[in-house]
């Protein structure tokens, strides 16, 4: 089995894992904004039991001003959930944060979920894997092609480029999991899931129809 490389500090990642045999991992709304709760709490460096939260909405949690997640040991700066898998684009803060952050959170999904869906066994396929992002050019492409995941969903056809890119539009723009709104501008509670850094990349905010082109670029030269 291939060793992982090092995970460095300050440095990009493209990290991803799916349901063991494929499996879907979200079942429904609350599973999402379950997991979604996880991405926030699981970047800090405290140890955030979510049954004791008093409230455990996402939009609560979000909106109040006197939790603590303790100090960031990543920075989320894209993601996207799908049925049977996830992706996100992570910066290393502090060392091992990458890892831990990775537990914690697949963890801790993985016993609500067990618990709410009355199974057992592991959720996810092993570990996570990571992809080193060796430059800001690779990063601009990778973001985009995160957050295109669910273009799938709307028209299978769009990798070959023979979507209706308007139907594609459409879709994406409505899909309530990923960071794609925030980074198209758009205010919302869920832009603090997200760290600042990674919007140092644009000279100005890409729009959906450069998204679009970037993740097609992604596919042509880094995914064949």
């Amino acid at each position: 089995m291939p060793t992982r490389k090092p995970i460095e500090l300050g440095e990009w990642y493209h990290c991803y894992n799916r349901g063991v045999d494929k499996r879907a991992v979200y079942l429904d709304a609350a599973d999402y904004q379950r997991f979604l709760l996880g991405m926030y709490t699981c970047a800090g460096d405290k140890a955030v039991q979510t049954s004791n939260l008093k409230d455990k909405r996402l939009p609560a949690l979000l909106g109040d001003s006197g939790f603590d997640r303790g100090a960031d040991i990543v920075e989320i700066g894209a993601y996207c959930l799908m049925p049977n898998h996830f992706h996100f684009v992570v910066k290393e803060i502090v060392e091992g944060g990458v890892a831990r952050f990775m537990q914690k959170l697949c963890t801790g999904y993985t016993m609500y979920f067990n618990t709410r869906h009355e199974r057992t066994g592991a959720l996810f396929a092993g570990t996570f894997k990571s992809k080193h992002v060796e430059d800001d050019r690779y990063l601009k492409h990778l973001i985009a092609y995160v957050h295109l995941n669910p273009a799938e969903l709307f028209d299978g056809r769009w990798k070959q480029g023979h979507a209706d890119l308007e139907q594609v539009q459409r879709g994406i723009k409505r899909y309530g999991y990923s960071s794609l709104p925030d980074h198209l501008g758009v205010s919302r509670p869920e832009r603090q899931l997200l760290g600042s850094s990674v919007f140092e990349i644009y000279d100005r905010k890409p729009t959906l129809q450069e998204m679009v082109a970037d993740a097609h670029d992604y596919y042509l030269e880094y995914r064949g």
